[in-house]
């Protein structure tokens, strides 16, 4: 871990830094196989347009129990941190120097399980948020488009990669994960984000 110089990608108007091999391959291999069969995941529903849609992939939220998250009025309490979820909590807060209170958890099972174009930019992650983003299993394409200018760059996240999204980059660029016809094997993403209380 930490062996290799980390990326900092050139974009516009964001902070974004790769670590290709941020973990072992083995050792990422390990990792996905404990989250896929210990973590409590779902299958949820969100409203589109005004209609309850299910979300194409398995998820699961995790955290501090104040860490209620809400997105497409969908509101998520955490569940108490798994043991393996909590070391890598760890980590990555010396590596990032900042203070992570909840994890969101995706599970890709195929290429037709996917994340439509968003930003993490909901007002309990405030301003300037920290997304640390863990990657185990296939490589998907994780797409970036800017705003405003429509700029589009696709990240291909490796097994065992870390990519660390901060400063304005939630104000300016959405991701996303396309569906594929490919065949393609089982991809769990992690994100680590700092929830906050908001006033009503």
């Amino acid at each position: 871990m930490f062996d290799e110089l980390p990326i900092q990608l050139s974009l516009p108007d964001a902070t974004v830094t790769y670590y290709p091999q941020w973990l072992e391959a083995n050792q990422a291999s390990s990792y996905q196989m404990t989250l896929q069969d210990e973590l409590q995941w779902s299958q949820d529903y969100i409203k589109l347009y005004g209609r309850e849609v299910k979300i194409p992939r398995l998820q699961a939220w995790y955290g501090e129990p104040e860490a209620t998250y809400t997105y497409s009025q969908l509101a998520m309490k955490p569940m108490p941190w798994h043991s393996v979820l909590a070391d890598l909590r760890a980590t990555l807060e010396q590596e990032c120097n900042t203070q992570f209170n909840s994890v969101l958890a995706n599970w890709y099972r195929h290429g037709q399980d996917s994340m439509g174009m968003h930003s993490d930019d909901e007002p309990e992650l405030g301003a300037q948020p920290v997304i640390a983003s863990l990657t185990f299993g296939a490589v998907r394409g994780f797409i970036m488009k800017h705003k405003l200018t429509g700029q589009k760059e696709v990240l291909e996240l490796a097994h065992g990669s870390l990519l660390v999204m901060s400063g304005d980059t939630q104000t300016y660029w959405q991701h996303g994960i396309n569906k594929t016809k490919k065949r393609i094997a089982d991809r769990i993403n992690l994100t680590f984000r700092h929830i906050t209380s908001v006033e009503s």
